[in-house]
């Protein structure tokens, strides 16, 4: 008789119960939609839903639902010509006071979703996206950093007591640092001091022209390669926060060469919000104002150009006011370590809570100690490439703009955690707060390329998949019910469970589904039959050496659990490696051929013994179907 123990019926029982239902969301597909998002002026309220119907029914577009998520409007379409059709009619007539853009609305039914039942994500090649090839300015670097050391070698040459005329970056960019001193005593003393206080600077003597001593420092090549390395870094990681805040599931960043970074982003169908974010450069700074916004010593600079010399003159973003800000920076954005949006306590408006490290801190704390009553402005500064085709070809004009979205009076010291207001909406600040979070990138980019990638080719990659796997299924299951019967339907139903419980396997942690993902799965139902091909083997071998058929069922399946182990340890050697240290289509092969080992080896053994038992344990039997 069989000793199949019951608790191990119960596991499996409870085991293809799960599984069927958290593979199940991957029936409903999704359905094509536009998501409707406010921009500065707009809401999202019943008054915008009626619109954009009124819009729908005027140009005769038909939409099959249309509901408020959250902060937008998502409304979905019958096919993709509809929901085209769709976007065109709701931008005509929103106009830009919102952000019309191509998205998925999900069609699993509530009850599964209430126990947290999802389907696989698809990745780039299955759904379609977006593709942006990223140039990183690099020459905005090395001009920070020329300039970071001017204003160093000034402040050293203080301390050191060294006389000089002036300290400024040479003219021409990666140059270095000039630095005219009075004697040529003062020139060895300044080079001795800048040697060994600025190991990374090389000093050379320049022309002496009558009591005018130059002295060169430039920064060495071996660290301007690092600057360079660090810089494409500083923004793969920047990039990476602010990717993983737009929720796009596995999203592709990685470098090309020495200056371009690579980013792919599934499901995203259009590019304005996803470039909104990924090549934003806006940050802040808070800067000692001069004066008040709109005050007449602001007035008249704006209007005869003369502005003090230790001043910049910006504007007021919302009045336009103009306003005299200090050209020293107390604290930057590269300073926060956190930035959440909120609501002022006192006006309501919006705002953005702000936490600065110690650096920042100690700097903000020492200024509004001791400018109580004074005013302080935050700069905001926004980088915007300008795209014009002049002769055929692809210009692209970066152009850096100044703003005060602040002009506050201090009415008491602060340091570490401060709010900044003067923001126009609750998204506004959100979205500055997002920004701020996932860091100022170390050096702008510019998106020299970007390419979008239909959907219509993800529905025929998913189309042959889907047709791959079935007649790779098919073909396997037919092969096993010819050869083995009845064993052969036993292990074909333990085959079906594989599949199934790799695919809810793949939906509850989220793994995105890609082409070779999909390969995988066929492959690993390919190889999951091995098992039952031993087991099967080994019952045969224990018929002809006489055993009875109860004992035969028992000892093919402990005789041939240590081969089939042996066996898928290789592979899943084989599967972790490309897992861990694979990236892209070969990380996704190697996820899907990892969990579908792990599931083979369950479904191969236990699930088919649990059957085999059910069948046969409580019979007596002369012979086997095997």
């Amino acid at each position: 008789m069989s000793d199949f123990p019951r608790w191990k019926y119960v596991l499996v029982a409870i085991v293809l119960v799960l599984a069927t239902f958290y593979a199940l969301p991957n029936v409903f597909q999704p359905v094509p939609a536009v998501q409707i998002i406010a921009n500065h002026n707009g809401v999202v309220d019943a008054a915008l839903q009626q619109k954009v119907a009124g819009a729908l029914k005027q140009q005769n577009v038909a939409y099959s639902n249309m509901a408020i998520n959250g902060d937008h409007l998502l409304t979905s379409f019958a096919n993709g010509d509809a929901q085209k059709s769709g976007a065109d009619a709701i931008k005509a007539a929103l106009g830009d006071d919102y952000t019309v853009a191509f998205n998925l609305q999900s069609t699993v039914p509530g009850w599964l979703r209430a126990i947290g039942a999802r389907s696989m994500p698809l990745g780039l090649d299955l759904q379609g996206g977006v593709h942006f090839l990223m140039e990183v300015d690099q020459n905005d670097v090395l001009d920070k950093k020329e300039a970071g050391y001017a204003d160093d070698i000034r402040t050293l040459l203080r301390q050191k007591n060294i006389r000089y005329d002036s300290v400024n970056r040479n003219a021409t960019r990666g140059q270095g640092v000039a630095v005219v001193l009075r004697s040529a005593e003062d020139r060895t003393a300044a080079a001795n001091a800048i040697a060994v206080e600025y190991p990374d600077l090389s000093v050379q003597d320049g022309a002496t022209t009558g009591d005018r001593f130059l002295l060169n420092a430039a920064v060495k090549p071996e660290k301007l390669r690092e600057l360079s390395l660090n810089t494409i870094r500083q923004n793969l990681g920047t990039l990476r926060n602010r990717i993983n805040a737009l929720g796009v599931s596995e999203p592709i960043i990685q470098q090309q060469g020495d200056s371009r970074i690579v980013v792919e982003l599934a499901g995203v169908q259009d590019t304005t919000e996803a470039k909104k974010l990924i090549g934003a450069t806006a940050t802040l700074q808070y800067r000692a104002g001069i004066g008040f916004a709109g005050d007449p010593q602001a007035v008249e600079a704006a209007r005869t150009g003369n502005i003090p010399p230790n001043a910049n003159l910006y504007y007021m973003r919302d009045t336009r006011q103009p306003v005299l800000v200090d050209k020293k920076i107390i604290a930057t954005g590269d300073e926060l370590i956190d930035a959440s949006s909120t609501f002022d306590q006192t006006s309501g408006s919006p705002a953005v809570s702000v936490s600065l490290n110690s650096s920042g801190a100690r700097k903000m704390q020492d200024f509004t100690n001791g400018n109580v009553g004074k005013p302080m402005a935050v700069v905001y500064i926004e980088r915007v490439v300008d795209t014009k085709i002049v002769d055929g070809k692809q210009v692209r004009t970066p152009t850096i703009t100044y703003s005060v979205i602040n002009d506050a009076r201090i009415s008491s010291p602060f340091g570490k955690q401060f709010q900044t207001t003067g923001l126009r909406s609750p998204k506004e600040a959100s979205e500055l707060a997002l920004l701020l979070k996932g860091g100022a990138l170390a050096a702008p980019v510019d998106i020299v390329q970007e390419r979008v990638i239909g959907p219509s080719l993800g529905q025929d990659n998913i189309a042959k998949g889907f047709k791959a796997v079935m007649i790779g299924l098919g073909l396997v299951l037919l092969a096993a019910a010819i050869y083995y019967k009845l064993f052969g339907l036993v292990a074909d139903i333990a085959l079906f469970f594989n599949l199934v419980v790799l695919v809810a396997i793949m939906s509850m942690i989220g793994v995105t589904l890609t082409m070779p993902g999909i390969a995988g799965i066929v492959l690993t139902l390919g190889m999951a039959i091995d098992a039952n091909v031993l087991v099967c083997e080994r019952i045969r071998e224990e018929l002809r050496n006489g055993s009875t058929p109860h004992a035969s069922i028992r000892a093919g399946y402990e005789k041939a659990w240590a081969t089939i182990l042996d066996a898928n340890v290789t592979h899943l050697i084989a599967a972790l490696a490309l897992t861990t240290m694979g990236s892209g289509p070969i990380k996704g092969f190697g996820v899907t051929l990892l969990i579908g080992i792990l599931t083979s080896m369950f479904t191969s053994v236990t699930v088919t013994h649990a059957i085999t038992a059910l069948i046969h344990g409580h019979r007596k039997l002369k012979t086997l179907s095997v």
